[in-house]
Protein backbone atom coordinates (compact mmCIF):
# COMPACT_ATOMS: atom_id res chain seq x y z
CA UNK A 1 0.00 0.00 0.00
CA UNK A 2 1.32 3.38 -0.89
CA UNK A 3 0.12 6.39 0.93
CA UNK A 4 2.60 9.85 0.95
CA UNK A 5 3.97 11.52 3.97
CA UNK A 6 1.67 14.05 3.52
CA UNK A 7 -1.77 12.11 3.40
CA UNK A 8 -0.53 9.79 6.39
CA UNK A 9 0.07 13.01 8.32
CA UNK A 10 -3.68 13.68 7.26
CA UNK A 11 -4.74 10.65 7.89
CA UNK A 12 -3.24 10.66 12.12
CA UNK A 13 -4.76 14.37 11.95
CA UNK A 14 -8.14 13.02 11.31
CA UNK A 15 -7.75 10.31 13.41
CA UNK A 16 -6.93 12.86 16.18
CA UNK A 17 -9.78 14.95 15.69
CA UNK A 18 -12.16 12.05 15.82
CA UNK A 19 -11.42 11.57 19.53
CA UNK A 20 -14.63 12.85 21.97
CA UNK A 21 -13.69 16.40 22.98
CA UNK A 22 -14.54 15.33 26.29
CA UNK A 23 -11.37 12.84 26.30
CA UNK A 24 -9.27 15.30 23.73
CA UNK A 25 -9.44 18.25 26.22
CA UNK A 26 -8.01 16.08 29.11
CA UNK A 27 -4.27 15.25 26.84
CA UNK A 28 -1.47 17.13 28.15
CA UNK A 29 1.36 18.26 27.33
CA UNK A 30 1.31 15.57 24.41
CA UNK A 31 2.99 16.29 21.01
CA UNK A 32 2.39 13.72 18.06
CA UNK A 33 5.07 13.24 15.66
CA UNK A 34 4.71 11.24 11.84
CA UNK A 35 8.20 9.11 11.40
CA UNK A 36 8.85 7.18 8.60
CA UNK A 37 10.44 4.60 10.17
CA UNK A 38 9.98 2.52 13.41
CA UNK A 39 13.00 1.95 15.69
CA UNK A 40 15.82 -0.40 14.01
CA UNK A 41 15.17 -2.40 17.33
CA UNK A 42 11.73 -2.97 16.35
CA UNK A 43 10.98 -2.46 12.85
CA UNK A 44 7.21 -3.36 13.18
CA UNK A 45 6.64 -0.87 15.66
CA UNK A 46 3.12 1.00 14.81
CA UNK A 47 3.33 3.83 17.10
CA UNK A 48 4.55 4.81 20.59
CA UNK A 49 4.36 6.75 23.69
CA UNK A 50 7.44 8.46 25.73
CA UNK A 51 6.62 10.32 28.55
CA UNK A 52 4.46 10.43 32.10
CA UNK A 53 1.62 8.71 32.05
CA UNK A 54 -1.29 11.46 33.56
CA UNK A 55 -2.18 8.54 36.09
CA UNK A 56 2.09 8.92 37.43
CA UNK A 57 2.19 12.82 37.81
CA UNK A 58 2.58 14.51 40.77
CA UNK A 59 3.17 17.77 41.91
CA UNK A 60 6.98 17.60 41.34
CA UNK A 61 5.23 16.85 37.49
CA UNK A 62 6.67 20.81 36.45
CA UNK A 63 8.21 22.44 33.65
CA UNK A 64 8.45 19.57 31.85
CA UNK A 65 9.14 18.62 28.51
CA UNK A 66 6.26 17.16 26.28
CA UNK A 67 4.67 13.53 25.92
CA UNK A 68 5.64 12.16 22.72
CA UNK A 69 3.41 10.16 20.59
CA UNK A 70 4.92 9.08 17.41
CA UNK A 71 2.91 6.97 15.08
CA UNK A 72 5.46 5.12 12.39
CA UNK A 73 4.03 5.59 8.72
CA UNK A 74 6.30 2.52 6.85
CA UNK A 75 4.60 -0.27 9.35
CA UNK A 76 1.20 0.33 9.40
CA UNK A 77 1.90 0.58 5.32
CA UNK A 78 3.20 -2.57 5.14
CA UNK A 79 0.62 -4.40 7.13
CA UNK A 80 -2.57 -2.87 5.49
CA UNK A 81 -3.25 -3.66 1.96
CA UNK A 82 -6.20 -0.80 1.02
CA UNK A 83 -6.94 2.84 2.01
CA UNK A 84 -9.71 1.70 4.75
CA UNK A 85 -6.95 -1.16 6.28
CA UNK A 86 -4.40 2.30 6.76
CA UNK A 87 -7.63 4.17 7.89
CA UNK A 88 -8.29 2.15 10.99
CA UNK A 89 -4.92 1.26 11.95
CA UNK A 90 -4.14 4.82 12.20
CA UNK A 91 -6.86 5.46 14.15
CA UNK A 92 -6.15 2.23 16.29
CA UNK A 93 -2.82 3.43 16.76
CA UNK A 94 -3.86 6.70 17.57
CA UNK A 95 -6.10 5.48 20.30
CA UNK A 96 -4.30 3.06 21.81
CA UNK A 97 -1.27 5.65 22.30
CA UNK A 98 -3.40 8.23 23.74
CA UNK A 99 -4.32 5.86 26.18
CA UNK A 100 -1.04 4.67 27.06
CA UNK A 101 -0.85 8.55 27.99
CA UNK A 102 -3.63 8.04 30.20
CA UNK A 103 -2.30 5.01 32.04
CA UNK A 104 -3.65 2.23 30.33
CA UNK A 105 -1.44 -1.00 30.02
CA UNK A 106 -1.39 -3.18 26.26
CA UNK A 107 -3.13 -6.12 28.31
CA UNK A 108 -5.91 -3.51 28.69
CA UNK A 109 -6.07 -2.51 25.17
CA UNK A 110 -6.02 -5.44 23.84
CA UNK A 111 -8.89 -6.39 26.39
CA UNK A 112 -10.54 -3.73 24.44
CA UNK A 113 -9.70 -4.70 21.23
CA UNK A 114 -7.21 -1.66 20.71
CA UNK A 115 -4.22 -4.01 20.68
Amino acid sequence: MEVSAEEFEALVAAALEAVPTEIARLVDNVVFIVEPDAPVDDPDLLGLYEGIALTERDSHYVATLPDRITVYRHPILRMCATRDEVVHEVTITVVHEIAHHFGIDDDRLHDLGYG
